[in-house]
C-alpha cells in the first residue's frame, strides 16, 4: 500500500524546461490551465545542457521544451500542446467551433513560425557574432513589430476577454509569453497594439499564467 501511495504522489508528467524560454512557458501555462501536475526538469541553455547526449535522445533538435508522459516523449511546444489537448481534454484550449479553432491555430502559428524563431538564443548569438550586438535589438524589434501588427489585425473582430472570445484558447497560451517578452526584453512600444496590450494585462491577473511566469520557475536566478 505504501509503494502504491508513493507512486500516486509522483507526477507522471515530466517537463524539460528553461525558465526564460517562451516556448517552455507556453507548455507550463497549458499544464496549469488543465490542472496537470508535472515534474520540472531544468535544462540550462546558457550552460549548453541541451547539447548533452542525454538530452539529444529526447529531442534531436536540442531545443526545449520536451514533455515525457510515461513512455511517450514529445518535443516542440506546438506538438506538446496538441498532444495535451488530445490526451487531457479537460479545460480545452481549442473550441469546437471550426472558425474559432482555426483562428486560434492561426494566431499560435504567427507566434511560433513568424516571431519566436527569429528571436531565439541561437539566432541572436549568430547576429552578435557575425554583425554586432547592437543589431540584435534592431532585428528582434523589426520582426516583433511585424508579427504584432498582424496579430492586432487578425484578432480585432474576435477578441473578447481573451484573444478569441471569453474563454482562454490556444492563441492566449502562445500570445502571453510573446507579448511579455516584447515588453520586458525587447522594448516594444505597445501603444501601437492596444488589443495585445489589454490582453497582456488580463494574462498577468490569471493564476495559471502567473504560476508559469519565468521568475516563478525553480531554475530562475535568485533575486536576493
Amino acid at each position: 500500500m505504501a509503494a502504491e501511495s508513493k507512486a500516486k504522489e509522483t507526477p507522471k508528467l515530466k517537463l524539460h524546461s528553461y525558465w526564460r524560454s517562451s516556448c517552455s512557458q507556453r507548455v507550463r501555462i497549458a499544464l496549469n490551465l488543465k490542472g496537470l501536475e508535472y515534474e520540472y526538469k531544468a535544462v540550462n541553455l546558457l550552460k549548453g545542457e541541451q547539447f548533452t547526449p542525454e538530452f539529444e535522445k529526447l529531442n534531436p533538435l536540442k531545443y526545449v521544451p520536451v514533455l515525457e508522459d510515461g513512455d511517450v516523449v514529445v518535443a516542440d511546444s506546438f506538438a506538446i500542446l496538441l498532444y495535451l489537448e488530445d490526451k487531457y481534454p479537460e479545460h480545452p484550449l481549442l473550441p469546437r467551433d471550426l472558425q474559432k479553432k482555426a483562428l486560434n491555430i492561426q494566431a499560435a502559428s504567427v507566434v511560433t513560425s513568424s516571431i519566436q524563431p527569429l528571436q531565439n538564443l541561437a539566432v541572436l548569438n549568430y547576429i552578435e557574432e557575425k554583425i554586432s550586438s547592437d543589431e540584435k535589438l534592431v532585428w528582434v524589434q523589426r520582426h516583433l513589430n511585424k508579427g504584432f501588427a498582424a496579430l492586432e489585425k487578425l484578432l480585432k473582430s474576435s477578441v473578447g476577454r481573451y484573444a478569441t472570445g471569453d474563454d482562454i484558447g490556444l492563441a492566449d497560451v502562445f500570445l502571453a509569453p510573446q507579448i511579455a517578452a516584447g515588453i520586458t526584453r525587447f522594448q516594444i512600444d505597445m501603444s501601437h497594439y492596444p488589443t495585445l496590450a489589454r490582453l497582456h494585462g488580463v494574462y498577468t491577473e490569471h493564476p495559471a499564467f502567473q504560476a508559469a511566469h519565468p521568475d516563478k520557475q525553480p531554475d530562475a536566478p535568485s533575486s536576493s
